[in-house]
């Protein structure tokens, strides 16, 4: 693997950078020496990790190094390529990005297991994976039928029976429901199998409940029940509950599952049968554990609801693990953290920005992506390529396609390409996505498995192609953002070689914006620098974008024949882009506080307004402009302004066939408030009191 010294050493700024090439074997000195020092030391190789670890531990008595130590991987990433000749400045750049200080730290969300299991299955094999887990948990089996072989004569743990009603919780808090409606209780059977020999239809196996289907009403079983009084026909269903740790799930693939979602609950494992390494995770999962709390929510900004009226249901549609639901009575969502599994699509297709991702925080992201571009430019990089990929499957494919370049067999990581490991591909959007190629990214690519559910590649395809429209609509041409799906290493060769063939363009000036913390300050700042930055002929020609219906960008037309300024959209609202105006009946908009949620649409009683999904470049964008104004209705009895012509027609129309709105009572729709109580206390032919 090639690196030259010199041009790394004067990118990073570090004049001594020395080149080792057995770092973990002969060279461990030096490596010693710097994690004694007193600066953060970076090592780029990931394959020794956990030699490192151990060195720097046993040089400080066990208890770790005196400074942070970061790994990078430089070798499947960009030497171990075809284009490993031209790849130092995407090394220098993997190198600046791990020289960045660590994230800070989020808070955390709790589980405590005592490793009380439950097993759903069919009784013989559900009883084979109990005994496989007995020694290290509690377990309770609930039957699902007999199976082939029906349960052991020994009762070496408790059996449930009936039916399924419901399963809920996660690791630590599950809450099994069901019905126990079969005539023979399991906790008084004592398994003599006096009821299977008896029965004439052989309704009853080795699982000890009666098929009722099967049934008779020979009572022979009950005749031979009585010493243990097991089984009763007379007896009524109860509905019961239990609290279990963890759960497995052996009913397969051919029965109804008991979740639906793509991203099961921690600590509910799904199988035909129980193999080793789900034995070993379920015996693993006893104690107290802890993950990162993976989203921040900020309720006042949330264009969920308002007035039980749902506006954006973004997050609640692509949540894979069913973990947001609507919360209408409190104008909001609520997030299960136990639930969450940090995928962060909720915060990608959030317009607002209400619900961010937290692991890390999109300003710590985004500035890692402008210091890591600064470096790859700085070191004489051209058309950068950012590869997001997840840690897991998305990681593997990326050493997997760099080990076959390495053996000859497939072309590699091509020089420009910089893959960027994200806990979650599904956790960055456009606020980010534009960002990077405000900083000198010429490319954002995603890289999708088979770990992605599939509402989350719809959504990341939705919010792609909101941000190639603005790109296009710019003037900066087209393939900018690629959504690549692989399933092996020379289809991802494949994908990042056909990259090659598109040479989008980006802004003559990389921006140095600090990414903000929320994501309309964020969009906002990649949207002023791309529109000044942005082709002179692009801008000329159009100076509005017209953008897909996923936009979290646009106008709201509005239909002034029907509008009667009744403000009930400005109430509705939850951006502050609609603006009513004390001083003069008007109906105002700010259009760069719009988030498309649509609940002005929703709210408006006369249908007079519609979304336009769009990005105005012009200033104007920024500042209050109306929409809709009326001419104020005077009084007719005193000439005071008050409501518009338009609304008090609008009244007047609808209550005309009224009873109680008929001659005087009609006029004095006509009145301000003071008036219509003085026309009511003055008028003869009203009712009084004292009269009475």
């Amino acid at each position: 693997m090639p690196l030259a010294a010199k041009p790394l050493a004067q990118s990073l700024g570090e004049p001594g950078l020395t080149i080792h090439s057995t770092l973990c074997r002969r060279e461990a000195g030096a490596f010693l020496h710097a994690a004694e020092g007193s600066e953060p030391v970076a090592v780029a190789c990931t394959q020794e990790q956990k030699l490192f670890a151990e060195l720097a531990a046993q040089a400080h008595d066990g208890r770790g190094p005196a400074v942070p130590i970061r790994f990078v991987n430089i070798r499947e990433t960009g030497g171990w390529s075809r284009d490993a000749a031209q790849a130092t400045p995407k090394i220098a750049a993997l190198l600046a990005a791990a020289r960045r200080e660590e994230p800070e730290p989020v808070p955390t969300v709790s589980y405590e297991s005592r490793g009380r299991v439950l097993v759903i299955g069919a009784l013989d094999a559900a009883e084979a994976a109990a005994a496989l887990l007995a020694d290290a948990l509690e377990v309770t089996v609930f039957a699902q039928g007999p199976g082939a072989a029906g349960c052991a004569q020994a009762r070496r743990w408790p059996v449930l029976a009936g039916t399924l009603t419901g399963l809920s919780g996660w690791l630590g808090a599950f809450e099994l429901r069901w019905r126990a409606d079969n005539p023979i209780d399991l906790d008084l059977c004592t398994r003599c199998n006096a009821c299977v020999a008896a029965c004439p239809e052989n309704a009853i196996g080795l699982d000890y409940q009666i098929d009722l289907s099967a049934c008779r009403a020979h009572r022979a079983c009950v005749k031979v029940c009585t010493v243990a009084g097991a089984i009763d026909f007379t007896r009524e269903a109860e509905e019961q509950s239990e609290r279990f740790d963890l759960v497995l799930d052996l009913r397969g693939a051919q029965a109804t599952p008991t979740f639906l979602q793509h991203a099961l609950p921690q600590g509910y494992f799904r199988a035909q049968t129980l193999d080793a390494a789900t034995a070993l995770k379920l015996r693993e999962l006893v104690g107290a554990f802890e993950k990162p709390r993976f989203f921040r929510y900020d309720a006042k900004i949330c264009a969920h609801g308002r007035n039980k009226t749902v506006g954006c249901a973004a997050c609640v549609d692509i949540c894979s693990a069913e973990a947001i639901r609507s919360d209408l009575a409190r104008q909001r969502i609520e997030v299960n953290p136990h639930l969450c599994v940090g995928c962060g699509a909720c915060t990608t297709v959030c317009p607002t920005g209400a619900l961010g991702y937290a692991y890390p925080r999109a300003n710590e992201r985004g500035d890692g992506w402008r210091a890591l571009l600064a470096a790859y430019t700085a070191a004489g990089g051209r058309d950068a390529v950012l590869l997001l990929h997840s840690q897991g499957r998305g990681q593997a494919l990326v050493e997997e396609l760099g080990r076959g370049a390495r053996l000859g067999l497939m072309h590699g990581v091509p020089a420009q390409v910089i893959p960027q490991a994200l806990w979650h591909t599904a956790s960055t959007g456009i606020e980010l996505w534009l960002s990077a190629i405000a900083f000198g990214a010429r490319q954002i690519a995603v890289l999708v498995t088979d770990e992605e559910a599939p509402q989350y590649l719809d959504g990341l395809q939705a919010q792609m192609d909101v941000a190639q429209a603005i790109l296009t609509g710019l003037g900066y041409g087209e393939g900018h953002l690629r959504l690549l799906r692989a399933a092996h290493p020379s289809a991802l060769d494949a994908e990042l070689q056909a990259l090659r063939l598109t040479r989008p363009k980006g802004p003559a000036e990389a921006a140095r914006f600090a990414v903000a913390p929320t994501k309309r300050g964020t969009l906002e700042l990649a949207l002023d620098h791309l529109i000044t930055h942005a082709p002179l002929a692009a801008v000329a020609r159009s100076q509005a974008v017209a953008l897909p219906a996923a936009s979290p960008l646009g106008a709201v037309q509005v239909d002034t024949a029907r509008c009667t300024l009744c403000m009930s959209c400005v109430g509705a609202c939850p951006a502050g882009a609609l603006l009513d105006n004390p001083q003069a009946p008007q109906l105002r908009f700010i259009e760069k506080n719009c988030v498309q949620c649509g609940l002005c649409v929703k709210t408006c009683p006369e249908d007079a307004l519609s979304l336009q999904p769009r990005l105005l470049t012009t200033p104007e964008r920024q500042s209050p402009r109306v929409l809709a104004e009326a001419r104020p209705w005077a009084c007719v009895r005193c000439g005071k302004p008050f409501g518009t012509v338009q609304a008090i027609e609008a009244m007047l129309a609808r209550l005309g066939g009224h009873p109680m709105f008929q001659g005087a009572a009609a006029e004095r729709l006509k009145m301000c408030g003071d008036c219509r109580v003085i026309d009511l206390h003055t008028s003869p032919d009203e009712s009084r009191i004292t009269d009475l």
